[in-house]
């Protein structure tokens, strides 16, 4: 099975085109954008095609992070890849940031509990704790630093995403932590990995944990014309 894997969810736009039934990697494409994930994401999907030798045809299988993270790299990545998912009738999954995170702990340090955080800003954390399995002991939930670092004292445990290093100096070194990647997302190659490995089921949905900072203004909404 060939399969397109997709990361919007922070800066990074990239893609990777995933040999599931051999277990590597076929053709990538990574950009650090900042913004404008929409206006790229097709050139990007593109050349990981081109790198790999292969088209939209021969796809078997979207995935995608789904968050969190930015709310329109997510929205970005979520909508192609049900768009592509339509059009070609493959199925699509989505992989949060956080399992992606913690999976890219244990290849680096070993099975262990892991707790997934990313700054949200506002003194709010986006996390999500793991088993050595892999198995999401809390989802994915806003928490505070210090609900955040109640979880890390029950260590041994490791730390990963950006807001991990905050984590591990507030609970202090007598305590048995370790830490993962500090980076807001995964490298794309573990999006493809973890959504070739999984189930399909329902579509791929974008997983906002508190609503966007940007809200209608009240004042320019236009009153219904009473019949």
């Amino acid at each position: 099975m060939i399969l397109l894997a997709i990361d919007c969810a922070a800066s990074l736009c990239a893609a990777s085109i995933h040999d599931a039934d051999a277990g590597r990697e076929l053709g990538r494409c990574v950009r650090d954008l900042g913004k404008g994930h929409a206006e790229h994401l097709m050139a990007v999907i593109e050349e990981a095609l081109a790198q790999a030798g292969k088209a939209y045809a021969d796809l078997g299988r979207i995935g995608v992070s789904t968050g969190p993270g930015s709310f329109t790299g997510v929205r970005v990545g979520v909508s192609a890849a049900r768009g592509f998912s339509l059009a070609l009738k493959i199925p699509a999954v989505g992989v949060t940031t956080l399992e992606a995170l913690a999976y890219e702990t244990y290849q680096a340090l070993g099975p262990m509990k892991v707790l997934a955080a990313l700054d949200a800003g506002r003194e709010e954390l986006h996390a999500a704790l793991y088993d050595a399995n892999g198995k999401a002991l809390r989802e994915p939930a806003v928490l505070s630093l210090a609900e955040a670092v109640e979880i890390a004292s029950s260590a041994p445990m490791a730390l990963a995403g950006t807001a991990a290093q905050s984590i591990a100096n507030a609970v202090g070194v007598d305590k048995a932590l370790q830490i993962g990647p500090l980076a807001a997302t995964a490298d794309i190659g573990t999006y493809a990995r973890l959504a070739a490995a999984k189930q399909p089921g329902d579509r791929p949905k974008p997983l906002y944990l508190r609503a966007p900072d940007a809200k209608p203004q009240a004042g320019f909404v236009l009153a219904r014309e009473q019949k």
